[in-house]
């Protein structure tokens, strides 16, 4: 069985604990459906583009997020088929982590699902043949940057049983005592390491350590995406996945660049949902279930605790391009359900949270 060889040092604890410290708020954050979605398909959007952008799609976000709603863009057509299939992807391993998460299925990773992952992300890319299929050849791996050779990848028969073993490392600790984010970053090396397949196999690597997160509790509500930071400074992506082989297979580079990622995507999801999201108080009010607030009645709550109160000529302010009798009707489901109380009875009132 696969043997990992890398030291936790003190950055990674770190960024672990920050992990952790921004999982717990976005878990049981109390929001609506509405954001709950919005924040999905955001991180979709996300993944998709710069899953692809980091290995030469020319497509912009724009064009990007056009061809995932259906929409006709003029590009390449393998730059409008990596979109489509990556999107597939995503949705697959999204829909295994729902699967198991309802009691559906126990999902074991085998070498048909390593397969299917490849399938569905060059399909009608590379000819039917190849889709799915180890690779016969040797090959080079290069930086898309620089057109620089990386490194080597082990000989084409070695392929079968470096796989095997590292699905033996992925079931094998599953659930045990190496922290999911750590299991996810070998993964994802190791995987970019064997090379498996002729093309696709940065994409398939990254979609495979996100789903060792979704397998191991730590699909934090489907929010992140790491492809966006490894996208924004492709340079140090390529650099902390070849500071393995200069360290003579140590991985303790890699893994903290790669912790460093996940902990500043929370960090960042963290912020957005504290800016939206009604306190604790709220929460525990009314049983601790999502609290049913439109986003104006969201937006009102937070102006009431940034500034201690809400008046009537405020609401121009607030909202610009809505009449004061629908704030006036979104005020009263606040009122009603209890979360703010209203002080006075003219113009001049105030409206306070309770």
């Amino acid at each position: 069985m696969y043997t990992p060889k890398y030291t936790i040092n003190n950055h990674i604890l770190r960024y672990i604990g920050s992990i952790e410290a921004s999982r717990e708020v976005i878990d049981h954050a109390p929001l609506l459906p509405y954001y709950e979605k919005e924040f999905q398909q955001d991180a979709m959007v996300r993944t998709v583009y710069h899953g692809t952008h980091i290995e030469g799609n020319e497509l912009n976000l724009t064009q990007a997020e056009k061809v995932m709603l259906g929409q006709d863009v003029i590009a390449r057509p393998r730059d409008i088929q990596e979109i489509i299939n990556y999107r597939k992807v995503m949705e697959y391993i999204g829909e295994i982590r729902n699967a198991s998460e309802e009691g559906r299925a126990t999902f074991q990773v085998e070498e048909l699902f390593i397969k299917y992952l490849h399938k569905l992300t060059v399909d009608k890319i590379l000819s039917q043949e190849r889709c799915g299929v180890y690779r016969e050849t040797q090959v080079v791996v290069r930086n898309n940057l620089t057109g620089q050779v990386t490194f080597t990848p082990p000989p084409a028969v070695a392929i079968p049983l470096q796989i095997q073993e590292l699905l033996a490392f992925m079931n094998h600790h599953r659930g045990e005592m190496l922290h999911p984010v750590l299991k996810s970053g070998i993964v994802h090396y190791e995987f970019v390491r064997i090379h498996p397949f002729l093309d696709g196999n940065g994409r398939v690597a990254r979609a495979l350590s996100t789903f060792v997160l979704f397998q191991e509790g730590y699909d934090i509500r489907q929010f992140f995406s790491l492809e966006e930071y490894f996208d924004n400074d492709a340079p140090r992506y390529y650099e902390a996945l070849q500071s393995i082989e200069r360290n003579e297979g140590d991985l303790t580079e890699w893994l903290t660049y790669f912790t460093e990622g996940l902990a500043i995507e929370l960090a960042k999801i963290k912020d957005k949902i504290e800016k939206i999201s009604v306190d604790n108080k709220l929460k525990e009010r009314l049983g601790g279930k999502p609290l049913m607030l439109s986003g104006r009645q969201l937006k009102i709550i937070e102006y009431i605790q940034q500034t201690g109160f809400l008046q009537n000529q405020a609401f121009k302010t607030l909202f610009p391009m809505v009449s004061e009798d629908t704030v006036l009707n979104e005020l009263k489901g606040l009122l009603k359900s209890g979360i703010i109380k209203k002080s006075g009875k003219t113009k001049g009132a105030k409206y306070v949270m309770n």
